[in-house]
């Protein structure tokens, strides 16, 4: 019981964090493999499709932009140049085995699954690499996962985690949105990162260890 009241938080982040993302993949990575169809899939591409306009259009180009190439690959290595700057080392490693693992798993990801993109129609951002999982989805959570457990502990954890949240959300629609993506292709990509983020969180904080603290 002693055990339980010291370490309850990390095995609830190590639950909710790592083991119920790693349930969630594995499910949807079994439909894939056995090119099973979603059936939230086509209807939420369709709804999508339907409301497409100007605005729109303009609005989630802009978050798909900044959820990659514009916002988050810039963002994550001044992050980890920033924090080995600083000299916090575990932490700029923790950043950095988080993100550069992210990719590199959504690389082997791709290629392993080599589900084709959606083609309900032809998108203004088309897209020629595989699909599943999302890498935009996965880029910006895991960037968003790095930075709310960075900040937990301090008194700026909401100020990161909600906007993050947000902007997490927004990415993920965006691909929705220009049809490039398969909601299911986003869900695994979130699933994904957010064990791996959470894992080597765990591994490079163990034993109750927090980001900031000295040595």
């Amino acid at each position: 019981m002693d055990f339980l009241r010291r370490r309850w938080r990390r095995l609830l982040l190590a639950f909710a964090g790592l083991l119920l993302p790693l349930w969630g993949f594995g499910e949807l990575a079994d439909e894939v493999r056995e090119a099973e169809a979603f059936p939230f899939d086509a209807p939420l591409l369709q709804f999508a499709r339907a409301i497409a306009r100007d605005g729109f259009d303009r609005a989630f180009l802009l978050f798909s932009q900044l959820g990659y190439q514009w916002g988050v690959v810039p963002f994550d290595a001044l992050l980890v140049l920033a924090l080995a700057a600083l000299r916090k080392l575990r932490e700029g490693l923790f950043a950095g085995i988080a993100i550069i693992g992210s990719a590199l798993l959504n690389l082997g990801a791709k290629q392993l699954f080599a589900r084709a993109r959606p083609s309900l129609w032809e998108s203004i951002a088309p897209e020629s690499t595989f699909s599943f999982p999302s890498g935009h989805a996965m880029g910006s959570i895991t960037l968003a996962l790095v930075l709310a457990l960075l900040a937990w502990h301090t008194r700026w954890r909401w100020w990161v985690a909600a906007p993050m949240a947000a902007f997490v959300a927004m990415v993920g629609l965006s691909r929705v949105y220009l049809g490039v993506h398969y909601p299911s292709d986003i869900l695994a990509g979130w699933a994904a990162a957010s064990a791996w983020t959470v894992a080597a969180y765990l591994l490079v904080f163990p034993h109750g260890q927090r980001p900031w603290r000295g040595r």
